[in-house]
């Protein structure tokens, strides 16, 4: 079993989510008890002003539900491992990289462009990560029938990855083929490599940042902070700059990720459908607040996020909003 799928389950055992979940529905049922307490004794408990108090709690709830959302696919990957594509016009060298990866000769290795015409699927241990590679035909226009499928089945393939590596044959000159390719990873997790440096180069790291600049949004323009993606020189033949590609799906998937130290994983639909119920709910407690509308408005949307948490803990609603009330604001002594 991979190794970060059963640090996985131990943090999931020793209750790191509920302990989360369980901090939020205190500070709802609190927020919710708070208002019904000042409906209710308005002359002992003011409650103008607390709009603004609410919101700002409202919306640290909304970021901890996205944070925990969002892990839902980590998660997945955890389990699973990353289901990564490996991209690039033919002669790129995505097979000797995908040979260099599984440590053995997995793919034919010529210098016949378009050897490889179908996916050719791997399961690669790298370091702490499982990689569950596809090795895909080479990108170009072509009239051959079997190719062509192979082409189409690559791209199809790079719609549904976790992480695409492309390959470009740094010795070439950037072309149609790479046009076509650089539309595909965005939006993606994407590690460029430029292959080859064993040999004279032409295209270089600022060239290939320009080119997908100008074609999709995966690099920063000017202005923007948008998160760059990253660009590695290496030789698949000499099996150079493997570890610098190593290091960097290390920092991609574990450090900027994934941390099992005191990680919060969701990997289960249903807990991920009842963290977005209650993050929905939350949303419309700031639309109301930010509308102007009653605080009792607030309260029914508190309570149904209250219950969507509870849905994932095992908890329901009970008496929890009566005994906070009496517990906090004193009401009824």
């Amino acid at each position: 079993e991979n190794e970060y799928a059963l640090q996985s389950s131990l943090s999931q055992l020793k209750g790191s989510i509920k302990n989360k979940i369980i901090d939020i529905r205190n500070k709802i049922i609190y927020h919710t008890a708070f208002i019904e307490s000042a409906l209710d004794d308005p002359e002992h408990i003011e409650i103008d002003g607390y709009a603004d108090t609410l919101l700002e709690a409202a919306e640290e709830i909304i970021y901890d539900l996205e944070e925990m959302i969002s892990s839902a696919d980590n998660g997945r990957v955890i389990r699973e491992g990353i289901n990564t594509v490996i991209l690039g016009k033919p002669n790129a060298g995505k097979s000797s990289l995908l040979n260099v990866l599984a440590g053995h000769e997995r793919a034919i290795v010529t210098d016949i462009e378009g050897t490889t015409r179908d996916i050719l699927e791997e399961q690669i241990r790298l370091g702490d990560l499982s990689l569950n590679v596809i090795d895909t035909a080479g990108i170009r226009q072509t009239e051959d029938v079997i190719e062509k499928i192979g082409v189409d089945r690559a791209m199809e393939y790079a719609g549904k990855a976790d992480l695409i590596i492309y390959v470009v044959d740094a010795s070439r000159e950037l072309d149609e083929n790479d046009e076509k390719i650089l539309p595909l990873i965005k939006d993606k997790n994407t590690v460029i490599l430029l292959n080859k440096s064993d040999l004279d180069t032409v295209v270089t790291e600022e060239m290939i940042k320009k080119k997908a600049g100008s074609i999709c949004s995966g690099f920063p323009e000017e202005g923007e902070t948008k998160k760059e993606i990253p660009v590695i020189s290496i030789s698949a033949k000499e099996e150079k700059g493997i570890e610098k590609l190593e290091k960097k799906l290390k920092e991609m998937f574990l450090n900027g990720i994934v941390s099992f130290n005191n990680q919060i994983c969701i990997s289960n639909v249903r807990q991920k459908n009842a963290l977005a119920d209650a993050e929905e709910s939350m949303k419309k407690v700031v639309e109301s607040i930010n509308a102007g509308m009653p605080e009792d408005f607030y309260s029914i949307d508190l309570m149904d996020a209250y219950e969507a948490l509870g849905s994932i803990t095992g908890e329901s609603v009970g008496e929890d909003l009566v005994n906070e009330i009496f517990s906090k604001f004193c009401m009824g002594k």
